[in-house]
C-alpha cells in the first residue's frame, strides 16, 4: 500500500510538472484571461460611416461654381466643444457629404460664436451648425434659414423636473448652474462675491439664458460677482470650476457625465468635486442652417445627405462625436420652437440681433 501510494504521488507530481512545462511553452495569447489583459476592457470601435452616392446626386459642377473642388461649400461650426474633437468630426462629415453628393464641402470652425455667425452673414460659409441663440441672431440679422433641428437623447440630472424624459429623443435641452463643492455655494444668493465662468457671450445655455435667470433671482451679473470669465466651451467651464479657477459656472445638462465631453477620462472625480445647484427651463436644440442665397437644390441635397448620415450607424457615430447629435428633424412651416423662444427672450429684454456686432 505504501508503494502504491508513493507511486500515485509520483505520477501526480509528474502530471503537475508536465502541465507547468506545457503552459510555459504556450504562445503569449494564453495570458489573455488575466485581469490586466487590455482586450477585456477595450472599447468597441464605432463602424465607419456609409457614404454611398445618393441616387439623386447632382451633376458635378463646373469649375468655379459653388460646390466644385475650387469653390467648395463651406460649413461653419461653433466652438461649443473640444476643438480637436470638433475638427475631426466636422472633417468626417465633410468627407462623407463629398462622397454622397458629388459636391465639394469644406469646414470652418469659428474662433467664437460670433465669428461663425459673421461667416454666414458675409457669405463666406453657406451652411451653419450654429447654437440656438446664434441661430436666432443670424436669422434676425441675416435671414438665415433653419433647416434641421438636432435631436438628442435627453440628458438630465437629479434636480431636473423632466428627469423622466432621460434618454428619449427630444428637440430641447437645459442648462445647469454648477459650483465647486468647496465654494460654499448651494443657491443663487450664494453667488454674490464669487468668481463665475460663462461659456461665450452668444452661448444660449452658457450665457444668455443664465443672465436672465440670474437677474430674475436677484443677482446682478454685472456687479454681484467678484469676477467673471468666458471659458470658450462648456467642458472648459466645468474644468475651471473643478480646478477652482471659478467658484461657479453654467453649462448644458449634463456636461459632467456627457459621453461627448468625456471629462471623467481626464478628471475621474469631477462629478464628486463639482455639484449642480440649479437648472434652466427648456431650450430648443441647435441645428443646421443655410444662408438665404444658397441654391435651393444645394440646400435640398445637403439636407438629404445629412439625414442619410443620421440614419446610418457609422454616420450617427460621427454626428455624435461632433455635438452629441443623435438624429435630425426637418424644420417646416409648422415649426415654432425658435420663434417661440425668441419671443421669450424679447420679453426678457434680450434682442438677439443687437448682440451680434
Amino acid at each position: 500500500m505504501q508503494h502504491k501510494a508513493r507511486l500515485s504521488y509520483l505520477l501526480l507530481a509528474a502530471v503537475m510538472v508536465l502541465t507547468v512545462l506545457l503552459a510555459a511553452c504556450q504562445p503569449a495569447p494564453a495570458a489573455a484571461p488575466t485581469a490586466a489583459a487590455p482586450a477585456a476592457t477595450a472599447a468597441p470601435t464605432a463602424p465607419a460611416p456609409i457614404c454611398n452616392k445618393l441616387a439623386d446626386a447632382p451633376a458635378a459642377p463646373a469649375a468655379g461654381q459653388l460646390g466644385s473642388s475650387d469653390n467648395p461649400i463651406t460649413m461653419a461650426f461653433v466652438p461649443s466643444g473640444e476643438s480637436g474633437t470638433i475638427a475631426t468630426a466636422s472633417s468626417a462629415i465633410a468627407d462623407c457629404l463629398n462622397k454622397m453628393t458629388g459636391l465639394s464641402y469644406t469646414i470652418q470652425t469659428g474662433t467664437s460664436y460670433a465669428a461663425a455667425i459673421e461667416a454666414m452673414g458675409a457669405g463666406k460659409a453657406q451652411v451653419g451648425f450654429l447654437n440656438t441663440f446664434s441661430i436666432l441672431a443670424a436669422q434676425a440679422k441675416y435671414g438665415i434659414i433653419p433647416a434641421l433641428i438636432n435631436l438628442r437623447n435627453y440628458s438630465t440630472n437629479d434636480l431636473d423636473p423632466d428627469k423622466a424624459l432621460g434618454g428619449q429623443l427630444e428637440p430641447f435641452y437645459k442648462g445647469q448652474f454648477i459650483a465647486n463643492v468647496n465654494s460654499g455655494i448651494s443657491s443663487y444668493a450664494d453667488l454674490k462675491g464669487k468668481t463665475f465662468c460663462y461659456v461665450d457671450p452668444l452661448s444660449t445655455s452658457g450665457y444668455i439664458v443664465p443672465q436672465i435667470i440670474l437677474k430674475a433671482n436677484g443677482i446682478n451679473p454685472d456687479t454681484d460677482f467678484k469676477s467673471t470669465e468666458n471659458a470658450g466651451s462648456h467642458p472648459n467651464v466645468a474644468i475651471a470650476v473643478y480646478k477652482g479657477d471659478c467658484d461657479a459656472g453654467v453649462t448644458y445638462i449634463n456636461v459632467l457625465t456627457d459621453a461627448s465631453a468625456n471629462l471623467a477620462a481626464t478628471y475621474p472625480d469631477i462629478a464628486s468635486k463639482v455639484k449642480v445647484f440649479a437648472d434652466t427651463d427648456r431650450i430648443p436644440n441647435d441645428g443646421v442652417q443655410y444662408i438665404k442665397t444658397l441654391d435651393p437644390s444645394l440646400q435640398a441635397i445637403t439636407t438629404e445627405a445629412l439625414m442619410a448620415m443620421a440614419a446610418d450607424p457609422g454616420g450617427k457615430a460621427v454626428l455624435g462625436k461632433l455635438y452629441s447629435i443623435n438624429a435630425f428633424q426637418k424644420i417646416d412651416s409648422s415649426f415654432t420652437m425658435y420663434s417661440d423662444f425668441a419671443t421669450v427672450l424679447q420679453k426678457a429684454g434680450v434682442d438677439p440681433a443687437s448682440l451680434v456686432k
